[in-house]
Parts: C-alpha cells; sequence; structure tokens
C-alpha cells in the first residue's frame, strides 16, 4: 500500500476517536524515516519537558539495539513496550542490561521527565499483526472483525494486498 492508501486506512481506523490526532510528518519527510528523526521534530515543536511517550511492540523492542540511534531515542521519549502472543521474554542480554537501569514498573513515573524510562505495559493480547492481516487478503480470506470496517472497505476498494 502506498502512504497515501495507508494514511487514509489510519483515518478510517480512528475517526472516531476524537482525542486521537494523525500526524503525517513522517509521510511528508524524504528520504528514509526514523523514529529519532520524528521524535526530534516533535520535540522542537512541544519543547523539552513534555513528557513523550513511544509505543512499541515487545517484537520491535526485542531489535532496539539495532535502531538508528537508540540512546538518543530514550533521551527524547519513554518506550513503552507492549507484548504480543509469542514474543515471550527473548531479550538478548545486551538489550537486558541496557534496559535494566531505565525499567519502571510505575506508569506515573513517566509523568515526572520528559524521557529516558522504560516500561513495559500488559495489553489485551490478541494475535493480530499487519503482517497476518496482509498474509490472510493476500490468500483471499477475509480479515473481518481482525480491524475496522472503514479499513476492510479501502482494502477491498482499493484492491490492497492482493497476490
Amino acid at each position: 500500500a502506498s502512504g497515501t492508501q495507508r494514511l487514509a486506512m489510519i483515518r478510517a481506523a480512528v475517526e472516531d476517536q476524537t482525542e486521537f490526532v494523525i500526524d503525517e510528518r513522517e509521510l511528508r519527510r524524504s528520504g528514509g524515516s526514523y523514529s529519532y528523526d520524528t521524535l526530534l521534530s516533535l520535540r522542537s515543536e512541544l519543547g523539552p519537558d513534555l513528557p513523550l511517550c513511544l509505543l512499541v511492540g515487545a517484537d520491535a523492542f526485542g531489535d532496539f539495539l539495532s535502531w538508528y540511534r537508540p540512546d538518543d531515542i530514550l533521551e527524547l521519549a519513554h518506550l513503552v513496550v507492549m507484548g504480543r502472543p509469542g514474543t515471550g521474554d527473548s531479550a538478548d542480554p545486551a538489550l537486558r542490561r541496557w534496559a535494566e537501569s531505565r525499567l519502571t514498573q510505575d506508569p506515573a513515573h513517566l509523568e515526572m521527565t520528559s524521557g529516558g524510562r522504560i516500561l513495559f505495559q500488559e495489553v489485551t493480547q490478541m494475535d493480530i499483526s499487519a503482517t497476518a492481516i496482509r498474509n490472510l487478503v493476500a490468500r483471499g480470506l477475509s480479515p473481518r472483525f481482525l480491524l475496522p470496517d472503514p479499513v476492510l472497505r479501502i482494502i477491498e476498494r482499493e484492491a490492497l494486498y492482493r497476490v
């Protein structure tokens, strides 16, 4: 799906969630897109003191030390790591050592500073991923009930993810 199509699906998914704000800066940016650049841009707009949280799945966190400027990312924002079925606790020893002094178990700690902490947050466990949804569609199966109906309508109308 193109950036424009992905943006349309995000808009459709959150159209009734008035507290959500869609930020298009990564689509407008030319070249590669890195979380560091996005957070740096947000910091320049919001100032140095407002707490920011970057939400990542446990699977993505497992590779966090390979991200572009991981230490700087954590200076710009807190990390909230959400578990997914099947991800378990497979963090490599280097990641464990890196994260150890930054961990908190209290979400209130994230309000006290602008960044630098890591919180593992339990969320409702649903074994859903964008990859699995795209694979269902490619195989001609319906992903209904795995994503909002308005998003499903866009996928069907645009014939996205078909092989």
